[in-house]
């Protein structure tokens, strides 16, 4: 049954308007397009859609982890949405050491961009998976402190900073490459250089990886006497990395050198006790000591073999694994 509503106006009126008083009859409620159920659909279609792929001034944005891209899923073991399954990734968070002389490839000039591209695209392939990737590169193919100190009255702490601002040249071009294929790409450096690049900042830097961007770690660590590798040990602790995978220009680590005896054995596995007993030249005592006392697994592969890079960040064998077995994460002294 329904019952009328007055509608009537808030402002005075006069008794002879009464008579012009209109009703509206309620009627039972009809369902409508807003009903609880189909609300309820559109906030569901509302949170799907706030993790498109456009920020809000309208350009493409940075993907982040979890999100898959090109239909793939970032989530190991979960199906994409092709149907197919990601294999599961032995880490999810890395750091990546790539030395100066690997950057210079044929060494006609000091940077080469087929080098650097080459980097770029594994890396991009393996962030797709939901990989946060750390980068820490060196700059002796530019200045090699160690090696002109004592040149001309230059000291070596003076050579040492040199260098370092060799390896933020190296990141800057680096940066470069990987943004030119759409990866997001920040670039800390250890003493401040803020009108090319950002200080490093421990926990912006975690940051930057939480949201799948690639962040490169310049300047080594700031200080002389330290080197590139050391700098890669201690980043990897610092942002809680799970693996150092430092890339050279030799398969891994052999048992001799692979140049004078065509018969050396590669290691597949060794421990810190073995590197430092032996005196293996993979990285220096500082570097192989730090990562010893975190339990950081170390990963020596061959840059220049295409798809190393990739196999190398999710975990697959390749080169030599310092450290551990690669049927465990767990770092073995």
């Amino acid at each position: 049954m329904a019952f009328p509503l007055p509608l009537t106006s808030h402002l005075p009126i006069s008794t002879s308007s009464i008579s012009r008083t209109s009703f509206l009859p309620l009627t039972p409620r009809q369902p409508s397009f807003f009903s609880d159920q189909n609300v309820s659909r559109r906030v569901l279609i509302s949170c799907s859609s706030s993790s498109s792929s456009y920020s809000n001034n309208g350009s493409t944005p940075e993907p982040r982890n979890g999100s898959g891209l090109n239909g793939q899923s970032s989530f190991p073991g979960m199906p994409s949405l092709d149907g197919t399954s990601n294999p599961p990734l032995k880490w999810r968070r890395v750091l990546l050491k790539v030395s100066g002389e690997a950057l210079a490839g044929d060494e006609q000039q000091n940077i080469d961009p087929k080098v650097t591209m080459s980097i770029a695209r594994e890396v991009a392939a393996v962030t797709r998976l939901g990989i946060e990737v750390a980068i820490v590169v060196g700059g002796g193919n530019i200045f090699r402190g160690s090696t002109w100190a004592g040149c001309s009255g230059l000291d070596r702490s003076s050579a040492d900073y040199i260098g370092m601002m060799a390896t933020v040249m190296n990141a800057i071009f680096l940066q470069a490459t990987m943004e030119s294929i759409g990866i997001p790409t920040r670039v800390q450096t250890a003493f401040r250089m803020s009108e090319v690049a950002e200080p490093y900042i421990r926990r912006r830097a975690i940051r930057h990886l939480e949201k799948g961007r690639v962040v490169i770690f310049a300047a080594g660590t700031g200080n002389p006497f330290f080197t590139t590798d050391t700098a890669a040990a201690l980043r990897c602790a610092e942002i809680n990395a799970e693996v150092v995978l430092k890339a050279t220009n030799v398969d891994g680590v052999f048992d001799d050198d692979p140049k004078r005896n065509p018969n050396a054995r590669l290691h597949e596995s060794l421990t810190y006790q073995e590197v430092t007993s032996k005196d293996l030249s993979v990285m220096d005592m500082t570097a192989i000591t730090l990562c010893q006392e975190n339990n950081i697994p170390v990963v020596v592969f061959n840059l220049s073999e295409p798809g190393n890079i990739a196999k190398a960040i999710k975990g697959e064998r390749v080169g030599t694994l310092i450290g551990g077995t690669w049927n465990s994460i767990v770092a073995n002294t």
